[in-house]
């Protein structure tokens, strides 16, 4: 990837190579021998439309591979350029067809015609052997060996000749002409200029070529002069020529009527032009820190800024787009909304790399229209947009946050050079996360991922709002507006939305992190039991002694761990009473204090039920659900909803036949699913797992093994060794309880049972553990 500014370093290069140039000054002449150039490929185009030998665009344009630049310019087609790795790839596509054709080359250069030069060196000037192929008749390549001739290569200019310096026997050097003929070379000197010079050379037009030299050492105390001579190819001739009071000149180029350069000074870059009849100069200011594509079509000059529309930029800067302004008048058009590189073509127009918001990327054809007005047609396309489209949220529509994990939150654009104002709001709260992101790829730490992607990660989220650090479970919306750091196109937006959730673990009432368990005993006095994994026992073992929650507790008939039902980082649970009222105890918090907050009435009419048991996700929407067997042997679902007063939905039947079971327990994801599981307990001691699928159902059960009926409680402990798979505690008469550590597999769900030393301790037997 480039970043749109350059360095003066790469100006000055360029500049020293023109000051390399002494030579002497020559004189301005009208341009009499210069043929006008062709009709616009506009005009000519609608009595030859499709047509090879014209040159236009077919009804569909032809494919301008993406990831490619512009090489060549030709008459029935163009030379594109890829990198794979440092070596270049070049290929020639015809505009009739769309036939690609590689071309085996070091480097190429640009001819302004179907004759594409294959050299032997990175450098055009470095070029000892060139062929040249004429791919408009597909005959065999003319090979020059410009080495054996002493000869320096300055520029193709036909199918079989190319510009040369050569060193004569005397040491002396001049520009010649030479042509491949029947496996010899012929050479004609170029007359009209002077010797010894170092010459610069634009691509042929209409069997002209415009060749530049320069005179003066390069320092402010001499004079520096740029000289330009359009050469008559036919007779090896200059036919006029134009000065200019300065050296840094580059990017030469010529119509029937106007020369143009670009001039380097330290105040900035400018567009030249002159009119060859004559002389007058004119000069259009450039930005001095990008880099520039100029060119003619007949009287009008075009430039813009080069840059692709995808370019990174650290800051925004100025941007130019491709536009054409007339030498006769004040007036200008807006050609192409941005610009790459540009060509001359033989017939006078320009082909020019760049993109449109109205058209997409590709080739486009410069020329004059009827109305003689250049005017810009698609001729090759690559199938991408100019402008910003949003291609697509990445968001998973459920995040699950834990203190394991950091989620990225990602988009994909067309094009990642944007600032994007971003803002992430919890629906039922109204809190909300708001930030620009400056995407630049070439920025440590940037927010770009990659060509199409930016994203950003929840721990930013978190330190930047209290709606990231306090995150509540929960339907999130999200939206973003993406600008175009280069002003090309229009501003995007997007939105959308996301469910959070947290990991449901049933039993940790102090959101610390481990295990807590409720014993209650025969007296009804409820404890709190706080756990912890010893790693050299395997198991669990007790974190300090049980502390009292109160007495009074066998009012109810039954407790049960929900986790975090009312999203406030702690496991809750319920309990129901004679009465078959269901009630909601919440959990407290960090700290050693044993107590729960005020209890909250769910609902009656729960003593329908034999079983219930809570604390898997068991639709996958972050928020734990219940399940219950009624007397009937029905299975029942009630989703969790995340609400402190109605914490369930309305039941749901999701199965029947669960009347043989005496014990039923939420497990958490045993599976590897993405929802919580269950294993029940029939009469006969028989342990079976029932895989969750994820919307509040079960896959057919399998079996885990027997004698499960030693026990009088089986919990869902959650991830008591951390080692993210949930786990199993079982407790017996006598206060035994063993652990059973998940494996993570659905076939052998547990490793075998370890004691624990969990619930040692107490003054009386537990009745219930939960």
């Amino acid at each position: 990837m480039s970043s749109v500014r350059i360095t003066h370093r790469h100006v000055a290069a360029a500049v020293a190579t023109v000051l390399a140039v002494t030579l002497g000054a020559g004189a301005l002449a009208a341009p009499a021998a210069v043929a006008a150039p062709t009709a616009g490929t506009a005009e000519a185009g609608t009595a030859e439309a499709g047509t090879a030998e014209a040159g236009t665009a077919a009804e569909a344009p032809v494919a301008f591979p993406a990831g490619t630049n512009l090489a060549a310019a030709g008459k029935t087609g163009f030379l594109t350029r890829k990198y794979t790795g440092d070596k270049p790839e070049f290929r020639w596509t015809r505009y009739a067809d769309g036939t690609s054709t590689p071309i085996d080359a070091t480097e190429v250069d640009s001819t302004a015609s179907d004759v594409v030069v294959a050299g032997d060196s990175e450098f055009a000037h470095k070029f000892k052997i060139v062929k040249l192929h004429d791919m408009a008749t597909g005959a065999a390549p003319v090979t020059i060996d410009l080495g054996a001739l002493g000869a320096t290569y300055v520029k193709a200019v036909g199918p079989a000749s190319v510009l040369a310096r050569v060193k004569n026997g005397d040491g002396s050097l001049e520009l010649r002409l030479l042509t491949g003929e029947g496996g010899a070379v012929t050479q004609k000197t170029v007359s009209g200029l002077p010797a010894n010079a170092f010459f610069f050379s634009s691509p042929a037009q209409d069997g002209s070529v415009l060749v530049t030299w320069a005179t003066g050492d390069g320092t402010t105390s001499t004079a520096n002069t740029t000289h330009f001579g359009v050469v008559d190819l036919a007779t090896a001739t200059v036919t006029s020529t134009h000065e200019t009071p300065t050296t840094s000149v580059s990017a030469a180029s010529f119509s029937a009527t106007h020369l143009t350069w670009r001039e380097w000074r330290n105040d900035g870059i400018r567009l030249v032009t002159a009119d060859r009849a004559t002389g007058e100069e004119k000069r259009i200011p450039l930005y001095s820190d990008v880099d520039s594509v100029t060119g003619l079509v007949g009287p009008w000059a075009v430039y813009a800024t080069s840059t692709s529309a995808g370019q990174d930029m650290d800051e925004p800067l100025p941007q130019i787009p491709l536009t054409a302004k007339s030498l006769t008048s004040d007036e200008s058009v807006t050609l192409l909304d941005h610009a790459l590189s540009a060509l001359p073509a033989p017939d006078g127009t320009l082909l020019v790399q760049g993109g449109t918001v109205e058209h997409g990327e590709g080739m486009y054809r410069i020329a004059l229209g009827q109305d003689g007005k250049p005017a810009a047609e698609l001729v090759a396309s690559t199938g991408e947009p100019t402008k910003i489209v949003y291609l697509g949220s990445l968001v998973p529509s459920t995040i699950v946050l834990d203190e394991r994990t950091d989620p990225v939150l990602k988009w994909r654009l067309s094009r990642v050079n944007a600032d994007v104002d971003l803002t992430i709001t919890h629906r039922r709260t109204g809190q909300s996360f708001s930030k620009k992101l400056h995407l630049y790829r070439e920025s440590a730490g940037a927010y770009a991922i990659d060509d199409q992607t930016f994203g950003i990660h929840w721990s930013e989220i978190a330190q930047d709002s209290a709606m990231g650090r306090d995150a509540r479970i929960g339907e999130y919306d999200w939206k973003f507006t993406a600008t175009p750091q280069n002003g090309i196109g229009p501003a995007v937006t997007a939105s959308g939305a996301f469910w959070l959730a947290k990991p449901s673990d049933a039993h940790d009432f102090k959101n610390n992190r481990t295990p807590d368990l409720l014993a209650r005993d025969a007296s009804g006095t409820l404890w709190r039991v706080d756990t912890t994994y010893d790693m050299t026992r395997k198991s669990l073992v007790p974190a300090g002694s049980p502390l009292r929650v109160g007495g009074g507790w066998n009012t109810y008939d039954r407790i049960e761990a929900v986790g975090d039902l009312v999203e406030h980082g702690a496991a809750d649970f319920v309990a129901r009473d004679r009465d078959g009222v269901l009630w909601l105890y919440t959990g407290v918090g960090p700290g050693s204090d044993a107590t729960f907050p005020t209890r909250t009435r769910i609902g009656g009419g729960w003593n329908t039920y034999t079983q219930f048991t809570g604390g898997s996700d068991l639709t996958g929407d972050g928020t734990p659900d219940l399940v219950a067997t009624d007397k009937a042997g029905d299975l029942w679902l009630h989703q969790g909803v995340d609400n402190h007063s109605t914490p369930f939905a309305a039941r749901k039947k999701i199965g029947h036949g669960w009347g043989i079971y005496n014990r039923i327990t939420a497990t958490g994801n045993l599976g590897g699913n993405a929802a919580g599981d269950l294993v029940a307990r029939d009469k006969d001691g028989v342990l079976w797992l029932y895989l969750g699928k994820g919307d509040g159902t079960f896959a057919q059960r399998r079996k885990i093994g027997g004698g499960w009926n030693a026990y009088t409680d089986v919990v869902g402990i959650g991830d008591a060794n951390k080692d993210g798979r949930p786990d199993l505690l079982a407790y017996g008469p006598g206060n035994t309880s063993y652990f059973y550590s998940g494996s993570g597999g659905y076939e052998v769900p547990f490793w075998d049972r370890r004691v624990s030393t969990s619930l040692n301790g107490a003054t009386t037997p537990y009745n219930q553990v939960s």
